[in-house]
């Protein structure tokens, strides 16, 4: 018999631990593609995504079967047309795929940029935003733990009357999402982030006017997997279009299940008061937020600079030593900050407790511990 191996510390920025709950339901027998309970199951993880992102009662959500990238590449796919002006802003790396992907679909892709630990300014978007067909935007960044200011660009984009296709991969699911009230016409994010699912599914809604725009489409949608309508004939009209990992289903159910009966501002609530805890206590050691303005500061993924002299690749293989996965920055901020992740199971404080203990081990920085119990319990802090 294989020895158990230590449960690991995931705090990346995905992904993240597997809910018990999903994890319990993964395992469960399989079932065909096509059978009535499988279908019976996805109706209620539709009716779930609509609560998720707060759509309107007649939008579209299903799975698609791939991670959030396929999602970000479906409304590309469905939504975009050969020479269609697409404005995506891009204030870090997953911001910039956005625009090659736009770009391989046909689209003439404009920019608007901010630099890396920034916003992009909704004064940018109204300003180049005058005969475009869509806006893309991020609206938590990964890369840089930057958090867009989602309602202000769709208010924008609302008024010129054109889509808007909001990436929500690390913020749907983690506090509150409002689709319909922003008027954002396509989101989408991956299972394996805010829920706490197995990669593997990326959770997609779809608006009443990006299906007619899709269904306004001058040529077929040239991602046959993703069609939006080989999706609705699955989801809707219970046909066959191909086989979905029934597994991935059943857990992301359940994932998504918990997290609504937690409620979504809880769990913000939930990601302010450990994302202060683990601040207070690295602060002294001469971590810094990357991100200074705080209104632009993701709260899913603490963005923290690091102390002068710390060694990132040392600290984190040393962490790595005692089963801690830290993940660094991505370019321009490798060996500049660390990126926690506080989504889903993440958000909990034992991991992060576990984060503590190496560092006091690892750095001899004592008091760590204590700083991050007494922060958890809005106790007053001393250094």
């Amino acid at each position: 018999m294989r020895p158990s191996l230590p449960e690991p510390v995931l705090l990346t920025p995905g992904p993240t631990p597997i809910h018990p709950d999903a994890r319990e339901a993964l395992m469960r027998p399989m079932i065909g593609h096509m059978d009535p309970e499988l279908f019976a199951l996805n109706a209620e993880i539709q009716a779930d995504l609509r609560v998720l992102y707060g759509t309107a009662p007649e939008a579209f959500t299903a799975l698609v079967a791939g991670t959030g990238s396929l999602g970000m590449e479906a409304g590309f796919a469905n939504l975009v047309e050969s020479g269609d002006e697409v404005l995506v802003c891009a204030n870090g790396s997953f911001g910039r795929r956005m625009a090659e992907m736009a770009a391989r679909y046909g689209a003439r892709v404009r920019l608007v940029t901010a630099p890396l630990g920034e916003s992009i300014n909704p004064a940018d978007v109204a300003a180049h935003i005058d005969g475009v067909s869509m806006v893309a935007v991020v609206h938590g960044e990964t890369s840089t733990g930057v958090l867009n200011p989602v309602p202000e660009i769709a208010e924008i984009v609302r008024h010129a009357g054109v889509l808007l296709t909001v990436d929500a991969v690390t913020t749907a699911g983690m506090q509150p999402f409002r689709m319909e009230q922003w008027g954002v016409d396509y989101a989408y994010t991956g299972s394996q982030k805010c829920l706490s699912a197995p990669p593997g599914t990326a959770p997609i809604a779809v608006s009443e006017r990006a299906l007619a725009r899709f269904s306004a489409r001058r040529s077929p949608v040239p991602l046959w997997y993703c069609d939006f309508e080989g999706l609705r004939d699955y989801w809707v009209e219970h046909t066959y279009h191909h086989t979905v990992p029934v597994n991935l289903h059943f857990a992301l159910h359940a994932a998504l299940r918990a997290a609504l009966q937690e409620g979504l501002e809880a769990r913000a609530e939930r990601v302010r008061q450990l994302g202060y805890a683990v601040v207070s206590a690295l602060e002294p050691l001469g971590f810094s937020h990357y991100v200074k303005q705080p209104e632009a500061r993701l709260p899913t993924v603490l963005a923290l600079r690091l102390p002068e002299g710390l060694d990132d690749t040392i600290v984190r293989q040393a962490l790595r030593t005692h089963g801690i996965s830290v993940t660094g920055g991505l370019g321009p901020t490798a060996g500049v900050i660390w990126r926690l992740g506080l989504m889903g199971e993440a958000a909990r404080p034992a991991p992060y407790r576990a984060l503590m203990v190496a560092l006091e081990t690892l750095l001899g920085a004592h008091g760590l511990v204590r700083r991050f119990e007494a922060a958890l319990q809005g106790e007053p802090l001393s250094a």
